[in-house]
């Protein structure tokens, strides 16, 4: 899991968000924006002049004015002026452009779509005329209230990619915060298992040499199961209950037979990830405050399966119960278990403790489905 945090903040570290297209892009497209407002003022205008058979024509006409008339100030403004900043200098030069590109771009209109349908093509000085001048206005205003309109589109886009890339950035420090915090935890729960371990060991070379060495012989096959995997970012469900049997095999020479254990991991689960050493506390407090302390022993059973697309893992011991073992801290390994959970998974994952049946302790992990 670990893994999957440390190469998601990797990703966002290593691939800012995009720059902004080149010139080319931008210019298109914003000239497919000036062919769709060109195509709508044709339609107005069909509808308000009352002739209908006419709209074919005013498309021509007003998409070639639109896509013209932007192409000139849409270019003037991505190459004076690329950044998003605009000042009041920039806007009024613009704003002046607009005004000298209107009676040309509708100039321009007249004379070469004008002979398609068969219109006569005014001169330069026969142009000028009321109708002709107000829709010289009217081109001019749709200039600039495109022109913002662009802009206005533009720095949406950039506030949020600003926004998206600030959210990547929050993500990647919480992801580090988490992992030191796992670590931290991971840190406290390796060393209580062995000091447990090796104070028994100590206890049992005066007094039953032979027993000493076969534990001895146990904690290294266990080093070896657990050392490299424990150091590890993550691991997969059949490495911990490998370590989890290694663990139970030293027990078991600790206390002989009053310890028995099962593990059951269907093949098809072997491969799912979780976090290094997050069985362990719970394999341990299922035999130091349940099985230890009661006279005759039990047994420990563990156990994983697919549940509604989660996994589940339970601990089952036949001791003494929930709160009934007369070892102070019985609830460490559940409580820095189930905060490891919260770390990792959020509410996507939740530990169960309930007494077991017909007596003894349940304890149940249900984790997302994370495969190698």
């Amino acid at each position: 899991m670990n893994s999957l945090l440390q190469a998601t903040a990797s990703r966002h570290l290593d691939h800012p968000p995009p720059a902004e297209p080149r010139f080319a892009l931008r210019l298109l497209r914003d000239l497919r924006f000036a062919a769709v407002v060109g195509a709508g003022a044709a339609l107005i205008i069909t509808l308000v002049v009352g002739h209908p058979e006419t709209l074919y024509e005013q498309l021509l006409y007003s998409c070639f004015i639109s896509v013209t008339g932007f192409a000139i100030v849409d270019s003037a403004r991505l190459l004076l002026w690329p950044g998003p900043a605009r000042t009041r200098a920039q806007w009024a030069a613009l704003v002046a452009l607009a005004a000298l590109t209107a009676p040309v771009v509708h100039f321009s209109a007249v004379q070469a779509v004008g002979p398609l349908f068969l219109h006569p093509t005014p001169s330069l000085f026969e142009y000028p005329t009321l109708p002709r001048l107000s829709m010289v206005v009217l081109t001019f205003m749709v200039l600039v209230a495109g022109t913002w309109t662009i802009e206005h589109r533009e720095n949406l886009q950039r506030a949020r990619l600003e926004h998206h890339a600030a959210q990547l950035r929050a993500e990647t420090i919480e992801r580090q915060a988490v992992q030191a915090q796992l670590r931290l935890l991971q840190a406290q729960i390796e060393p209580h298992m062995l000091f447990n371990t090796l104070a028994n060991l100590q206890g049992l070379i005066a007094i039953d040499p032979d027993r000493a060495n076969a534990m001895l012989d146990q904690l290294i096959q266990y080093l070896r199961a657990t050392l490299g995997v424990s150091r590890a970012e993550s691991t997969t469900l059949g490495e911990e209950f490998a370590a989890m049997e290694a663990y139970l095999g030293l027990m078991g020479v600790r206390m002989g037979e009053r310890l028995r254990y099962r593990l059951a991991l269907p093949p098809e689960l072997r491969q799912l990830r979780l976090p290094p050493m997050l069985l362990q506390p719970l394999v341990e407090n299922a035999i130091v405050h349940g099985l230890e302390p009661k006279i005759e022993g039990g047994e420990v059973t563990l156990a994983a399966e697919r549940r509604d697309g989660l996994l589940d893992i339970t601990v089952l011991d036949t001791g003494l119960g929930p709160g009934q073992s007369p070892s102070k801290g019985g609830g460490v390994g559940v409580s820095t278990t189930r905060e490891r959970l919260r770390v990792l998974y959020g509410e996507r994952a939740s530990i169960l403790l309930a007494p077991g049946q017909p007596q003894g302790t349940l304890v149940r992990l249900t984790l997302p489905l994370e495969t190698a």
